[in-house]
């Protein structure tokens, strides 16, 4: 039987709080009581290093999954966007909440002139695919590596003579933060997922993933599984250069998905429809095409790199 106080696993950002306190409400709405448990991964304590140099996938995400196999907690709540595509045996994503805002914004200090082809820029980032694609359409200005929770990176901005720094604005939307000055960055193709939250558990806990699926998102699911898809089949982790985005209209699915060169000079990127019905293969089939047009190529540079 599930006990009336189910342990739920999250980091202790801000943020993360705030998705496992949302998670709680859903639970608490069909019956569940529940408590909150903190973790704090490598990645949490070491904020100078840039992620992508932490190696593997699931930077933030493994010291929830092995508090799992430890059955410290009993399920452990994610931001799907840093969950690798393939959960450890074992575990399973047994739900996801409807996704907030997906997009990546600009976060500036009121002045927007260096946006100017002309003009150099210094913009900060931990993420290689928001650098990627940054380079890609300012190819003059510079980037630095921005790291720490989403309080710590605006008070960095602050403090620095960057122009601005690219956040995700569900993230900042969330916890209340979202500035007077932003640009939504539309033409970035966001991270795989993201603005989703996902649930994971242990595959044995029957009783408890039958619970986590009567607050699954469908929608957002099938969306997640297109984006994730397309991540898995090109090989790249959750801190590659590889950006996704599905929309679902009708009985459609749009997914617009690429692959981009660490130094923005190349890029391979591609849109396309599929049927609904068909969702399980169609980040796969998208996947593949980019590998065959020069996709490939770009992550075998990466690998080397």
């Amino acid at each position: 039987m599930i006990t009336n106080n189910l342990r739920i696993g999250t980091r202790d950002s801000k943020l993360a709080v705030w998705q496992a306190e949302t998670v709680q409400r859903l639970l608490k709405n069909a019956g569940i009581n529940s408590e909150l448990v903190m973790v704090k991964s490598p990645a949490d304590i070491d904020l100078i290093t840039p992620l992508h140099q932490f190696g593997g996938v699931g930077i933030f995400t493994k010291i929830l999954d092995d508090a799992l196999f430890k059955n410290e907690i009993d399920i452990a709540v994610h931001s799907l966007k840093d969950y690798p595509t393939q959960s450890p045996e074992g575990l399973t994503i047994a739900a996801v909440l409807e996704r907030g805002p997906s997009q990546d914004i600009l976060v500036h200090k009121g002045d927007l002139s260096f946006l100017n082809n002309e003009k150099e820029g210094l913009i900060a980032t931990g993420s290689i695919r928001r650098i990627a694609q940054w380079k890609s359409k300012f190819p003059k200005h510079k980037t630095t590596n921005l790291r720490g929770n989403v309080q710590t990176r605006l008070q960095k901005l602050a403090d620095n003579n960057w122009n601005g720094a690219i956040f995700a604005k569900a993230g900042l939307e969330r916890i209340d933060l979202l500035p007077e000055h932003f640009e939504v960055l539309d033409w970035m193709i966001p991270a795989p997922a993201q603005g989703t939250i996902g649930i994971g558990c242990r595959n044995e806990d029957q009783e408890i993933v039958d619970v986590l699926k009567s607050i699954n998102h469908r929608e957002t699911e099938i969306r997640a599984t297109v984006e994730r898809q397309f991540l898995r089949t090109v090989e790249g982790g959750c801190s590659a250069p590889v950006g996704a985005f599905s929309t679902i209209e009708g009985d459609k699915i749009h997914l617009t998905a690429g692959i981009f060169e660490l130094d923005g000079s190349n890029k391979v990127v591609v849109n396309k429809t599929f049927k609904l019905e068909d969702y399980k293969n169609a980040g796969q089939l998208a996947a593949k095409e980019v590998l065959a047009n020069g996709g490939k190529e770009i992550m075998q540079n990466i690998d080397h790199a």
